[in-house]
């Protein structure tokens, strides 16, 4: 039909829409929803629940990727699936500081309409009948349909059983890539079935990064404009400031770059996709998000020796961010680096150090932290050489051998 992408064009060179940057401007709002349910609750139900509402948020947004990512958003019905995503979406979101009390089922129906309803889309309005596209799309709407259950009953439940239910819910979710929606009874899918146009995906995925990143500035500047303007909360709210921006630069650095020539040269670039950027980027959104929160504390007590449970949300988001780093570089390469991986460890050190000194001084060392790992990059030649990874021709190679 004539909904998606003509095949005669450069999908590689496919750039993001100003429809899907419309889009994500949803959630902006979505971040800022998960991360003041945490600040508020810093306990492990408070993690549980943020966990669970932000792998939610991430996948509804990562699907609508990977299917924009083939369709032509200038085409009318394509725009008004998107519209209508927004809307949901929305609606979501301001369901997420009630989703497990009383906007727990305004929570769990809008994402269930939100996947159902845009693969509904793709099955048998996107595709004609018998076609490949139609096949791989109507898997996918069967693997939601059946989280979209859990979801459901979930939301009708309460108390553990609740967590539990949506848990499963959301490892049916997950589970589709990994085994690439096999169906019992039916043929087996193959990766190669799928097309990703490697600057579009590369590009979204960064993009969605700066929504994380635009949502930490957005707290970080509401929180200091509520409270008395003294010489160290105005110093926190520089470092906080440093802080983000040093994780901009640390991405659009290194992942950016790697990650988009390594799913140019890769010879399985679906698979290459959906562990890079799929998987592996919701880790880098969390260690944002526990970043936001971290620097909230920082500037809302920065001359006090924080309690043990928030310095370690202070130092968990550098730790987690850095690991994400170190996690996505092996899984484009094949090569760890160490530089990364020291620096995620020293994190770990400064949050022990953070027991016994001020907030503001726990925030310098893990600044200082991402400084030196920025300064370290510069004694490379390229961005590859900074994340040790395998020349392009050895990774290709290795690409093509193991599909």
């Amino acid at each position: 039909m004539g909904y998606v992408r003509r095949r005669d064009t450069d999908t590689l060179s496919q750039r993001a829409s100003a429809l899907e940057l419309f889009y994500d401007l949803v959630f902006v709002f979505a971040i800022t929803q998960v991360s003041h349910p945490l600040l508020d609750h810093l306990t492990w139900t408070g993690v549980l629940q943020s966990a669970i509402v932000l792998f939610a948020v991430y996948w509804s947004w990562n699907y609508t990727t990977w299917a924009t990512n083939e369709l032509d958003t200038e085409t009318v019905p394509v725009r008004l699936l998107l519209l209508s995503l927004m809307l949901v979406s929305l609606l979501m979101s301001v369901a997420i500081p009630q989703a497990f009390g009383a906007h727990a089922l305004l929570f769990a129906a809008s994402y269930v309409l939100i996947q159902i309803g845009r693969h509904s889309f793709l099955t048998f309005a996107a595709a004609d009948s018998g076609t490949l596209e139609r096949e791989r799309a109507g898997r996918i709407l069967i693997y939601f349909c059946i989280s979209g259950a859990f979801w459901i009953a979930g939301a009708l439940a309460d108390g553990p059983l609740r967590y539990a239910l949506w848990c499963a819910a959301i490892a049916v979710d997950y589970s589709g890539p990994i085994t690439i929606f096999r169906i019992p009874g039916m043929r087996r899918m193959d990766s190669a079935n799928w097309t990703v146009g490697t600057e579009h995906f590369a590009e979204r995925f960064g993009l969605f990064i700066i929504l994380a990143l635009g949502e930490s500035i957005v707290l970080t500047g509401a929180t200091t404009s509520e409270l008395t303007l003294d010489p160290a909360r105005i110093f926190a709210f520089g470092m906080a400031f440093l802080g983000a921006a040093a994780i901009w630069w640390l991405y659009f650095t290194s992942v950016a770059t790697i990650g988009e020539h390594y799913l140019a040269v890769s010879g399985n670039r679906t698979i290459l996709a959906r562990d890079g950027y799929t998987f592996l980027h919701v880790m880098f959104v969390a260690g944002i998000i526990l970043s936001a929160v971290g620097d909230e504390l920082v500037i809302a007590h920065p001359t006090e020796i924080l309690p043990a449970y928030e310095v370690v949300a202070v130092a968990a988001g550098p730790a987690i961010y850095l690991l994400a780093h170190t996690l996505f570089g092996y899984r484009m390469s094949g090569s760890l680096s160490k530089r990364k991986i020291s620096s995620a460890a020293a994190c770990v050190v400064a949050g022990f150090v953070g027991l016994f000194v001020s907030a503001l001084a726990l925030a310098g060392l893990l600044l200082v932290v991402l400084l030196a790992l920025i300064g370290s990059n510069y004694l490379v030649v390229s961005p590859l050489e900074a994340e040790g990874e395998a020349p392009p021709t050895e990774r290709l190679e290795t690409e093509d051998a193991t599909g």
